[in-house]
């Protein structure tokens, strides 16, 4: 089957009241920097969770766990299994924490314990890390966009590039909050109907599924050897820990959906529920991967020689599903690639106004010059973004090279996080040291000029490890704060 009008119809439709939708809050959001940047705290529990479930979730969630689980097992879902700890560390510790500061910044907390060369440098690690990530992001939805429909590349980046920027300058963080909810809705539900689909359209039914999956140990979930160089069930256990800590902890995109939040203790129930859905939507998707090995095990003469791991669910897609809700799955597709992208815009806008712009021009200036600040702050990083996108098409292996460098600029952002909060008064020159040797303790293992033997998962953990031990033990030698 290819795509119909009808696919075309209901994709177009679909993103394009999503982008409208998102254009309606422009009303509110120009109202000031506090309706900008966290709806004057305004938005309902049950929007904040699926916001934050669908910051986690992007087009690379959507199309890299089932291909994952479609050349490999279920060793990604373990990493699921950690965001319970991260999400009840956020609801005891980090959500009271930003909300008792007041400031929508992640950063502020690093400042009052390090001084403002702490927050400069987190600040800038995380526009880095946006900036590029939206262009990533962009590029790795166009690709499978790309293989669906045979649009350019480069067409369909700047496209998309262009819509999200404008939804998510005219409507601010409600605009990005409230269409995180309605595409992170429209996901779960494509991704339940492929599964369905899949389940009940083996030849033999739902039990040959099972039993080819089962006879070739798709449903493993890894190895238990000791191993550091391979990505078994401790190694990505300990990495998920470490790297939700990270996300729930402070991370701008999560610390901001707290601010927006009614209460702390609505913040605390939309986080619990945004964190503990992706666990489940986390299976259905690894389920999908497998799925998909036995069905095409099953007729393989329905796969193409060439189609492999993430292209194998994208063929599908396009393929095996009934006309009309092609066009949706894709649309879901899409539209997640884009509530990532525009989360990443205004976050950004946000660390620029706050971290940056505020700190130089703390008592002047009115809400004009403040929402043109925030304005232009989102356009730049949407440019940035789609010009990194359509550099990144050109040079091979500049998307690898990019995921280990940004290892390397947000490296010590979670040690220095966790030292400031167990040591009340942490020794600055401590903290500098430890940032400078966690930094060479990142760019050893991420960068392959160093051939480092241990599996790049662990980076996070080494690199964070080594910040917060050195912070602490000169903290503990001088026993005072400088």
């Amino acid at each position: 089957m290819e795509l119909t009008w009808l696919d075309y119809l209901v994709f177009f439709v679909f993103v394009g009241g999503v982008a409208l939708f998102g254009c309606s809050f422009f009303k509110n959001s120009r109202k000031g920097t506090e309706a900008f940047t966290k709806a004057n705290g305004a938005i309902p529990t049950w929007v904040v969770g699926m916001s934050i479930f669908a910051t986690f979730v992007s087009s690379i969630s959507f199309l890299g766990l089932p291909g994952g689980a479609y050349a490999g097992n279920w060793n990604q879902l373990i990493f699921s299994f950690t965001i319970p700890i991260a999400t009840w560390l956020a609801a005891k510790i980090f959500i009271p924490l930003y909300r008792g500061i007041g400031s929508v910044s992640a950063y502020q907390f690093l400042e009052d314990k390090y001084g403002y060369w702490a927050r400069f440098y987190v600040a800038v690690c995380y526009l880095l890390t946006q900036v590029c990530r939206v262009g990533s992001i962009l590029l790795l939805l166009a690709i499978p966009i790309n293989t669906m429909f045979g649009w350019d590349i480069g067409t369909i980046i700047i496209v998309t590039g262009a819509l999200t920027l404008i939804y998510a300058v005219l409507g601010g963080i409600s605009a990005v909050v409230w269409t995180d909810a309605i595409q992170g809705i429209i996901l779960i539900a494509g991704a339940v109907v492929c599964a369905l689909i899949l389940t009940f359209g083996m030849p033999e039914g739902p039990g040959q599924l099972f039993s080819i999956a089962a006879a070739d140990g798709k449903f493993s979930l890894g190895s238990l050897s000791a191993t550091l160089t391979e990505p078994t069930v401790w190694v990505v256990l300990i990495y998920g820990i470490f790297i939700n800590l990270q996300n729930y902890g402070i991370d701008q995109n999560y610390v901001q959906r707290y601010m927006t939040a009614k209460s702390t203790g609505e913040a605390v129930k939309a986080t619990l529920f945004g964190g503990l859905l992706y666990i489940p939507v986390s299976m259905v998707f690894v389920y999908i991967g497998t799925a998909l090995y036995s069905y095409y095990t099953a007729q393989p003469d329905l796969l193409p020689a060439g189609i492999a791991g993430d292209k194998v669910f994208p063929y599908f897609i396009v393929h095996g599903l009934p006309t009309g809700l092609t066009g949706l799955v894709i649309a879901s597709l899409f539209s997640a690639g884009m509530s990532t992208v525009a989360t990443s815009i205004n976050s950004s806008a946000t660390i620029v106004f706050t971290d940056f712009y505020k700190k130089m021009r703390p008592s002047s200036d009115g809400k004009k010059a403040h929402m043109t600040v925030l304005y232009t702050a989102s356009a730049v990083v949407g440019v940035l973004g789609i010009l990194i996108g359509l550099a990144m098409m050109k040079i091979d292996g500049v998307l690898d090279a990019w995921w280990k460098l940004s290892s390397i600029f947000s490296g010590g952002m979670l040690g220095l996080f966790l030292l400031a909060l167990v040591c009340r008064k942490p020794n600055r020159t401590g903290a500098i040291i430890g940032v400078a040797l966690g930094l060479c303790v990142i760019a050893y293992m991420s960068l392959p000029i160093f051939g480092s033997p241990i599996h790049t998962y662990l980076t996070i953990v080494f690199g964070t490890t080594t910040i917060f031990l050195v912070g602490f033990l000169v903290t503990k030698l001088f026993k005072k704060h400088e």
